[in-house]
């Protein structure tokens, strides 16, 4: 299911993505050029130190990805009222990353559903949309082989000012991604992007902080103000 304007749907892609990921979840993903998940042990220590203090409820909706999530840490209770969240975002990270840490930061909640913000990252990483796609088509893999049931909300990859330049194969990711959606009955995508458009189809910037990247909290609302209603619909009857 997809929660977006329409899109054209690249179907080619996926049969590029099938031959590259294989049939077996075992098989190891081709190396796409992918920074090592090394670099993030200590932030997944700091999750595991902080579980082992005070372990998140299991059936839960888990919030993951990179710093757009994380810095989203402090409100995202307060934004997805009534709904029970847990936020595991760490910045830097991407697709690969995420599912490099699967076990430890998705598996272990047990979560009645996963949203994920990766391929902002993969992109400014110079990672092809090809790789980044069977990088998301290997996680929702293991998500539907270990979690069955489970349903997966996928978030559009942002624009931004800082990004700009790189929006061209955002878009291609993106609607890889609307098509994944469309392709999984367990998979939503949330179009998040085309509401930070102005009027001159450039980011907004009242939604960034000084940065131009990541966004204020007038982003968060109006990611909110998007996300929010999905969720609520389908997962307040599972509170």
């Amino acid at each position: 299911m997809t929660m977006r304007q329409p899109l054209v749907l690249f179907t080619s892609v996926w049969v590029v993505v099938a031959v590259l990921c294989g049939c077996s979840t075992s098989q190891p993903l081709p190396d796409f050029g992918y920074l090592s998940p090394d670099r993030f042990e200590q932030e997944i220590r700091a999750f595991e130190a902080g579980d082992a203090e005070a372990m998140p409820p299991e059936n839960a909706l888990l919030f993951v990805g990179s710093s757009s999530i994380r810095m989203w840490h402090k409100t995202l209770a307060e934004d997805m009222a009534p709904l029970t969240v847990i936020g595991r975002g760490f910045g830097g990270s991407n697709a690969n990353d995420l599912l490099h840490f699967y076990g430890r930061i998705v598996l272990k909640y047990q979560p009645r559903a996963v949203v994920i913000y990766e391929g902002d990252n993969d992109v400014d990483q110079s990672i092809a949309p090809l790789g980044i796609l069977a990088t998301y088509e290997r996680l929702l893999d293991r998500i539907e082989a270990d979690l069955p049931g489970c349903r997966v909300y996928l978030l559009a990859v942002k624009p931004s000012p800082m990004r700009w330049a790189l929006w061209p194969t955002m878009l291609e990711v993106n609607e890889g991604l609307a098509e994944l959606a469309d392709e999984r009955k367990s998979v939503v995508y949330i179009d998040i992007a085309t509401p930070m458009l102005g009027e001159d189809g450039k980011p907004r910037a009242d939604l960034f902080i000084q940065d131009n990247l990541h966004l204020n909290r007038r982003g968060y609302q109006l990611w909110r103000n998007t996300i929010r209603p999905v969720l609520i619909e389908v997962e307040k009857e599972h509170e």
